[in-house]
């Protein structure tokens, strides 16, 4: 499995340090900060990884909350999170609420795109 994360963004560096620290060898982390190497394993340009986190497992690329869950449910520390907001009206929330934060860490954070792509 793929994560791919915004390095450059402090509270996504933050999460993703976290997770980094349990060390779980199936899983490769990939800084999709100025990364044309991630625009093509995923197919999606340098906004669409920006905009939320991403993961790819298999041949299968999603992003947003469900992103999240297939990592957590690969993490046994973090797995109680998987079991809890995979509950459909818990997903939901938390994926509405999850865009509502990415669109703003996205703001934050867009300067980093190129030029080409705004």
């Amino acid at each position: 499995m793929k994560v791919y994360f915004n390095n450059s963004c402090k509270i996504c560096k933050a999460e993703i340090d976290l997770y980094k620290r349990e060390k779980i060898e199936k899983i490769d982390w990939v800084d999709i900060t100025d990364n044309e190497l991630a625009e093509q394993e995923t197919s999606k340009d340098s906004k669409q990884l920006l905009r939320r986190l991403h993961v790819k497992d298999g041949e299968e690329v999603v992003g947003g909350a469900k992103a999240f869950l297939l990592l957590w449910k690969k993490m046994p520390k973090y797995k109680f999170l998987y079991e809890f907001f995979k509950l459909p009206i818990i997903f939901s929330i938390f994926s509405v609420v999850y865009e509502i934060v990415a669109f703003f860490l996205y703001l934050k954070n867009k300067k980093q795109l190129k030029k080409t792509n705004l």
